[in-house]
Formats: structure tokens, C-alpha cells, sequence
């Protein structure tokens, strides 16, 4: 592994994570190594240091994601931010829902050579997933370039209690995406809060993590079927 253990502990202490964090963090990093054909560009440590698990840990400078409790990461692909947030918060629970195979197979090897026991992937998609168990039971759900603000308030919306939150990983800004979401949100019982500027490692350039509140329940019509809010966004 390219990365050493010097960095990893860096990586740790800006975050404030605990001391069995860096052992797990070099798990991950070498595992994904190990992966023959992972699915994602960011293949050797050096990248996924930064791509996947310093990107993924600048979540946990929002309150709302940092002090959950209950986190489902939808369209985990191979599974971040999900796994970064999950080695961070022992404490919390962490379901990665991804409906393809062969990334739900690379996030379980992955966790298991973290020694993970708080994440679990669920082969669902988001919609499958909030009309039955999922249903209300998560204080923060996360996404990283799974879709448009407007799909994403909708996936996550019926996952959430009143109270939760959603925080979207996006690159640069787009106002028309934005007003959009804005305005989805307002149909599914949700509030746009905010959007704040992410810096995870230096020369980071058009990150940023868009918070939603879901303040009031959502209407029973969702979740509505798989695919609909892709083909059908609210905004």
C-alpha cells in the first residue's frame, strides 16, 4: 500500500476519530487494492485516500450527519461514503443500499477487511428498501453522484423521521438544480437547509454537500415505483 500509516493517522486526528480507526482505514484501502476489477476509477490507495475516504469523512463536519445515529447510504456504489462514515461512528448504524451485485459484493469485502460490524448492504434499490423495512428509520441519509437533487430529496425522503436529514455529495453548483431540489423537497415534507462548501484534502476544487430537513411527514403517496423518480422528477 502506498499510503502510510503517518497519513492515515492524519487523516484520523482531523476528524477526530478513534484511535481503532486507522487500522480499519488501512483495511479498506488495501482491500479495494486487492479488488481485481473494482468498480470506480479511484483504484489505488493514493486516489482512494482522497477520493473516497477523505471525500466520504467531510461529512462529519455537518451536525446533522455527525450526530446520527442511523445512517443509510443510497446508490453505495462501491461503498462511499457509507464505509468511511462507518469506521468513523462505531457507534452508529450504517446500511449501504446498492441494487447491483457486484458493488454490493466489493462493499461486503470491504467491510469485512476493515473488521467492520456496523455496516451492512442491503441489495435493494432506495424506492424498494423505504416501502418496507426502511420505511421513517434513519436519522441522515447519504448519497455521492447518484442523481439530481429533486431524485435524490425523493429516495430519501420516506427513509427518513421527522428531524432527519439528507446530505448530498455534488461537485460544482448548479442554481436551476438547486431551485429544483428546493421545490421537491417542499412536496415530500423536506426542507433545502443549506449548501457548504467541502475542502476534504487540499486542492479539492467544486465539492459540496447540500443539507435537507425533513421537517414534516411525507405524504403517503411515496415512495412512488422503482424508476419513476428518475422518469418522473417532482421539479
Amino acid at each position: 500500500m502506498t499510503v502510510s500509516r503517518e497519513t492515515l493517522v492524519a487523516l484520523a486526528a482531523r476528524h477526530r476519530l478513534p484511535a481503532a480507526s486507522v487500522e480499519a482505514l488501512g483495511g479498506l484501502l488495501r482491500a479495494l487494492e486487492d479488488e481485481p476489477d473494482p468498480p470506480t476509477t479511484l483504484r489505488t490507495a493514493a486516489e482512494a485516500l482522497e477520493g473516497h475516504l477523505a471525500d466520504g469523512l467531510s461529512g462529519l463536519d455537518l451536525p446533522e450527519l455527525a450526530g446520527a445515529i442511523t445512517i443509510a447510504d443510497i446508490g453505495a456504489g462501491v461503498g462511499f461514503p457509507g464505509l468511511a462514515l462507518a469506521v468513523a461512528m462505531p457507534g452508529a448504524r450504517v446500511d449501504l443500499v446498492e441494487s447491483n451485485a457486484r458493488k454490493c459484493g466489493v462493499i461486503s469485502r470491504l467491510a469485512s477487511a476493515a473488521g467492520l460490524t456496523n455496516a451492512r448492504t442491503l441489495p435493494l434499490r432506495a424506492e424498494e428498501w423505504a416501502a418496507g423495512e426502511g420505511a421513517g428509520a434513519y436519522d441522515a441519509v447519504t448519497a455521492r453522484a447518484l442523481a439530481s437533487l429533486p431524485v435524490l430529496a425523493e429516495y430519501a425522503a420516506p427513509l427518513l423521521h421527522p428531524g432527519g436529514a439528507l446530505v448530498a455529495w455534488k461537485g460544482a453548483r448548479d442554481s436551476l438544480e438547486e431551485a429544483a431540489g428546493a421545490s421537491a423537497a417542499e412536496q415530500l415534507g423536506m426542507r433545502a437547509e443549506r449548501i457548504v462548501r467541502a475542502e476534504p484534502f487540499p486542492g479539492a476544487r467544486e465539492r459540496h454537500l447540500h443539507v435537507y430537513l425533513k421537517v414534516e411527514a411525507t405524504p403517503a403517496r411515496f415512495p412512488r415505483r422503482v424508476g419513476v423518480a428518475r422518469k418522473r422528477p417532482l421539479a
